[in-house]
């Protein structure tokens, strides 16, 4: 992974200006504050959609089944006659919540691991690799379904079981950047003054790979949000009548024909949701120097 231009045997420099000045090439990016906008955008409707929710989005009305979008349902009603604008956004709201807490998760553990078995070395490092290697090899949707089979469908197990797999290729990614500082002489130095490993982790290390490790947190949560959707398509998300773009699409998909607004207005959000986190992690890296064709995976 390239990073930012800085003297090869210094820290890398975190003052305000440094974010002031990422914060106006990030401005400069068109692509990436309309990935930006539309991600804040989303994030705003998920905080507030209980009360922006015009109507109960539990509430089942036999008269109301697949009504097309008009002015009293807005985007119209699914094959049990609830609102879909309601579920649409409450849907959201349980996804970013779920996605959300797993990509800290991820980047969490991955973070901490990466940095210090780069640090590390060694025969611990090449050992635990190959780990690392082999869990990348498993299938992430068979690896995913597979757990929640075993360990249930609540939303702690989805958290976790979502946070854990995306972290280890955070490890991955992290491990590459940090090699990069390891030789360098404020590192050596905190070494000579016998300062702990996770003190030389934390106070050395994570300044400097934070930036590709805000990046590719930013790519983890799109990966993430697709998982989770693809999940609850297949009936192992989120459980009804909990509203999710995922089993709402998965719900509506045999009416398509008829009704093809219940599919269109929950798929629409959630490849919205998935393209602006694109745009805003691609804008980013380029704002802060770093390559994503060229990071590790």
């Amino acid at each position: 992974m390239t990073a930012i231009t800085m003297d090869m045997n210094t820290p890398a420099a975190k003052p305000a200006s440094r974010w002031r000045q990422v914060w106006s090439n990030l401005r400069r990016s068109p692509s990436g504050m309309i990935g930006l906008s539309v991600l804040v955008l989303h994030l705003l409707l998920a905080l507030l959609a209980p009360w922006l929710a015009p109507h109960d989005w539990t509430l089942q009305n036999g008269y109301q089944i697949l009504q097309p979008p008009s002015e009293a349902f807005w985007f119209g009603t699914d094959h049990m006659g609830r609102d879909l604008l309601s579920r649409t956004l409450m849907g959201g709201r349980e996804a970013i919540t779920v996605t959300l807490l797993g990509t800290l998760l991820a980047v969490g553990w991955g973070g901490l691991v990466g940095m210090t078995l780069g640090f590390v070395g060694g025969r611990v490092d090449a050992w635990l690799m190959r780990v690392i290697d082999a869990l990348l090899a498993i299938p992430w949707l068979l690896f995913l379904l597979l757990v929640i089979a075993l360990v249930g469908q609540q939303t702690w197990t989805l958290v976790l079981t979502l946070g854990f797999f995306f972290g280890i290729a955070v490890v991955r990614v992290v491990r590459g950047a940090t090699l990069e500082y390891v030789p360098r002489d404020f590192v050596l130095a905190a070494r000579t003054r016998g300062e702990s490993r996770l003190t030389i982790v934390v106070r050395e290390l994570l300044p400097n790979v934070l930036d590709a490790l805000l990046v590719e947190a930013a790519m983890r949560w799109a990966w993430m949000l697709l998982a989770f959707s693809s999940l609850s398509f297949l009936g192992f998300g989120v459980v009804p009548p909990t509203p999710d773009w995922g089993l709402m699409i998965a719900d509506s998909r045999g009416m398509i024909s008829i009704a093809p607004w219940a599919v269109i207005f929950p798929a629409l959000a959630l490849s919205t949701l998935i393209i602006s986190i694109n745009l805003t992690a691609d804008a980013l890296a380029k704002a802060i120097g770093l390559d994503r064709a060229k990071a590790p995976v």
